[in-house]
């Protein structure tokens, strides 16, 4: 079930403060509409009912989706740096959960689901909409460490990330946005055929997949993070 508590939150412009259902737990195949929510973008928005303000709760959430076969569970931005340890502690739950050490009815429906580890809302879209497009989140990261040596000008700071936010049947459209705020700095498309390169010359990229499927944290970022799990 999809699980929610009362929560107070400050408006930042003009103090109020509001209660809010945040969400702990959305099972999605019982939710759709929560799916949908995350993946327009107005899961867990507010607005400020004394001054209109738009406010989003950072999210602190586990998500499964049997139907898309994907868990995830997200953590605000702000802990990114924590990744290794918050890897531990979420391998673990999903363990608990549909894992190793979970039911047997359990493990045969966690047997059907890819379990991420997110930090910030566009992160937790992305792996959805990759998901609900048919689309590898590994090989996607491979494409954008790629794409970095091939945009002339690419925003990459800390707060800032590459996300995929749409497909079409030619290109993949990508953005250049800051976690915390979701604003948008760039946008671009990128012809599926460089993802199609990837995915047809594994062997070269076997290195980069190694390292970005230790643990469950698969994000490009992990590669400019510090030493990396190896050395953990």
């Amino acid at each position: 079930m999809s699980l929610f508590e009362t929560t107070s939150i400050q408006c930042p412009a003009c103090d109020t403060v509001t209660d809010f259902q945040a969400a702990g737990s959305v099972n999605a195949d019982r939710r759709p509409d929560l799916r949908e929510a995350i993946l327009d973008n107005t899961f867990q928005n507010v607005i400020c009912p004394s001054c209109n303000e738009a406010l989003r709760l950072e999210p602190v959430v586990n998500y499964l989706d049997v139907e898309l076969g994907l868990w995830l569970a997200a953590y605000p931005p702000r802990q990114i740096g924590d990744y290794l340890t918050l890897e531990n502690e979420v391998q673990a739950l999903f363990d608990e959960s549909y894992g190793t050490a979970s039911s047997a009815s359990a493990q045969d429906v966690g047997a059907a689901l890819v379990p991420r580890l997110t930090f910030g809302w566009p992160a937790m879209r992305e792996k959805l909409f990759l998901r609900q497009q048919g689309l590898d989140d590994v090989v996607i990261e491979m494409l954008k460490l790629d794409l970095l040596r091939r945009l002339p000008e690419a925003p990459l700071r800390a707060g800032v990330e590459l996300r995929v936010t749409d497909v079409t049947d030619a290109a993949l459209r990508f953005v250049w946005i800051e976690t915390a705020s979701e604003d948008i700095l760039q946008a671009f498309e990128c012809n599926k055929a460089l993802l199609v390169e990837i995915t047809d010359n594994q062997d070269a990229w076997a290195e980069v997949r190694r390292g970005l499927t230790q643990g469950l944290f698969v994000d490009m970022q992990k590669m400019y993070l510090g030493a990396g799990r190896n050395a953990a």
